[in-house]
């Protein structure tokens, strides 16, 4: 691969991003859907003939087992290309540089930051986990910091899927100041053999050195026999709390340790929140009512200029001081954007009609919602310590009955994809947007947000036996199979190859979810499930699809209110876990018919009347014949 090389497959190259003694990551341009890639080629000839087929075959397996993770903290692959001189994955461009870099270049990170490349690498690798994946070389160099400060995952060269093995019988696999006893001594690899190298991590970047250094056979012994020195003695500001977490995950034996990410996620982040917030409690027994949070808030707004409050976020403020009208109710907006002028301009949008909240920080807009309820949640999508689909995923566990909605400037379909799984976003907002129209979306999230906010608890248990069935829509029968094998003795299993077969059966059956695999060429079928949503609230539908355009899914996702999106081919774990959480979801929505409220959505007149819709209507029996 020395000759320049203008194309590989169909992917124009357009330059170099990096090389070794085995082969070149080239930058590529797929011309099919206008997207930038990078492409990781090894030259056949270059690698030992003992060794070539051993190492090609790891590399075959790379593509394996990253091509079965979709996830927005791991560089996902898209193809794998093989020819007589060399093979080549073709991955994700990650805009960014590894944390290795940013190490090696003496750069230092603040207590939240480290919260953020920890968690978000524990978020990737514990989805890894589900899939049965185990990367075994979680190292500095193998986690990317994108440009907007997201986390992506690379480099699952030497993972094992599974029971799978690729290790020949004495080889050393993992870099050594990464690696756990268990990779030393040949014992048994499993996730908590991740979640030990991640503790490396954390270590590292908490104190400003790893745990055990010097020769492979200095690093052998330490890792093997030697305890780590504890943090707090290495840097005195952090506390006993950080070192408890990190002496459990790098303990010797697996079974010592945290068994899995989110374990070690929990633990982590309430060590940190601890230390930053010095002890402040992390709920309030119960929560103010206007007249107070107004106080709070200007409060917030006078010493975030003076700096005296040490109990409010100090970046967060609310709007000019407001006179409650007698018996006038104003919903609660918190907005999360790290741009000032984005916060100005939506603050002057909203301050009549709202008690509006701002900050440029998720950590602090977080804290806030353990004390203060708010009813809508508004927040940008890039922003540098914590993600807007972070922040919104963990609003959603703090604040379930906040509406949430996603303000951003570009379409990365990963991110998508995790608002609606993780953070179960209402809308998508794009930037630049158009007033009257967020101004009427947010005045939806708000009566919806008031609505919601005295109902009981929607936590329902699946019974042995429901009524209310699962539609497959595909023309290829696998998932309708799988979902029969795996749900078929709770629910009917209804199959569906196309949207006229669907329609039958939607007016013949009580439906519960609807699976469909949608792509951008389908147009009847994404009509049926927006009018669905419209007529049929309480249907559920979950998207099952190899598409990778993201303006499609962004318009299901507002116009059908979709539950959650699966890629194909789909992990039967994860399909199994969704398709439960929609179930409960439906039983939910008849037990708190509040609920279905909040998945409602109103079609424009001018799609209702068009010739695809009336048709629809027309089959589901909502319009008579004429």
């Amino acid at each position: 691969m020395n000759e320049p090389v203008k194309k590989i497959g169909k992917y124009q190259i357009q330059g170099e991003l990096g090389s070794g003694g085995m082969g070149i990551v080239y930058k590529g341009w797929d011309p099919a859907i206008s997207r930038e890639v990078a492409i990781k080629g090894v030259n056949k000839s270059a690698l030992p003939e003992g060794d070539r087929e051993h190492v090609l075959q790891r590399f075959r397996h790379e593509a394996q087992a990253v091509g079965r993770l979709v996830h927005p903290r791991i560089v996902q692959i898209y193809d794998y290309i093989e020819d007589e001189q060399a093979a080549y994955i073709i991955m994700e461009l990650v805009n960014g540089k590894t944390l290795a870099h940013h190490l090696a270049a003496n750069e230092k990170f603040g207590l939240q930051e480290v919260a953020q490349i920890i968690l978000q690498t524990l978020d990737g690798i514990g989805y890894a986990h589900a899939q049965g994946v185990i990367h075994r070389d979680l190292k500095a160099a193998n986690v990317m910091i994108n440009n907007d400060g997201r986390i992506k995952i690379n480099d699952f060269g030497i993972a094992r899927i599974d029971s799978s093995e690729l290790t020949r019988a004495g080889e050393l696999v993992g870099t050594p100041s990464y690696m756990s006893p268990e990779q030393f001594t040949g014992a048994k690899i499993d996730r908590t053999t991740d979640l030990y190298s991640i503790g490396i991590l954390a270590y590292e970047l908490l104190t400003g050195r790893k745990p055990f250094t010097g020769t492979v056979a200095a690093i052998m012994q330490q890792v093997v026999n030697a305890v780590p020195e504890k943090p707090s003695a290495l840097n005195p500001a952090l506390s006993p709390e950080i070192d408890q977490v990190l002496g459990k995950v790098l303990a010797k034996k697996p079974a010592d340790r945290y068994q899995t990410a989110q374990e070690f996620a929990d633990a982590f982040r309430d060590a940190i929140d601890a230390l930053i917030d010095q002890g402040k409690p992390k709920t309030a027994a119960s929560l103010p009512d206007a007249s107070k949070l107004l106080d709070a808030a200007r409060g917030l707004r006078f010493d975030a200029v003076n700096g005296h409050n040490a109990d409010a976020p100090q970046e967060a403020f609310g709007d000019s001081p407001i006179t409650l009208e007698p018996g006038l109710k104003k919903a609660n907006l918190l907005i999360v954007d790290d741009e000032e002028r984005i916060l100005t301009a939506l603050k002057s949008l909203f301050r009549q009609r709202y008690h509006v909240f701002t900050t440029t920080d998720g950590n602090k807009a977080l804290d806030f919602l353990t004390r203060y309820q708010m009813h809508v949640i508004i927040s940008d999508q890039r922003m540098p310590v914590m993600t807007g689909v972070e922040m919104l995923r963990r609003s959603r566990e703090i604040s379930p009955r906040s509406v949430r909605i996603l303000l951003t400037g570009y379409s990365d379909l990963a991110s998508i994809v995790g608002s609606i799984n993780d953070g179960e976003v209402y809308r998508f907002i794009n930037k630049p947007w158009d007033n009257q129209a967020l101004q009427t979306l947010v005045g939806e999230a708000a009566t919806i947000a008031f609505e919601l906010a005295n109902t009981k608890s929607a936590a329902v248990p699946l019974p042995e036996k429901m009524a209310a069935g699962v539609l497959v829509i595909d023309e290829d029968e696998e998932v309708f199979r799988v979902v029969r094998e795996l749900i078929g003795s709770l629910c009917p299993v209804f199959y569906a190859e196309d949207t006229d077969t669907a329609l039958s059966l939607l007016k013949k059956h009580e439906i519960a979810v609807v699976i469909a695999d949608v792509e951008s060429s389908q147009e009847r079928l994404t009509s049926m499930l927006k009018l669905l949503k419209q007529e049929y609230p309480q249907i559920l539908s979950i998207i099952a699809t190899k598409a990778k355009d993201a303006e499609l899914v962004i318009d299901l996702i507002n116009q059908a209110q979709v539950f959650r999106i699966l890629h194909k081919p789909i992990s039967v774990p994860t399909l199994k876990v969704q398709l439960h959480a929609a179930l409960q979801r439906h039983l939910a929505y008849a037990e708190v018919p509040e609920l279905v409220k909040a998945h409602k959505v109103e079609m424009p007149e001018k799609f209702r009347v068009s010739t695809t819709a009336v048709n629809i209507l027309r089959r589901l029996g909502l319009i008579r014949q004429h």
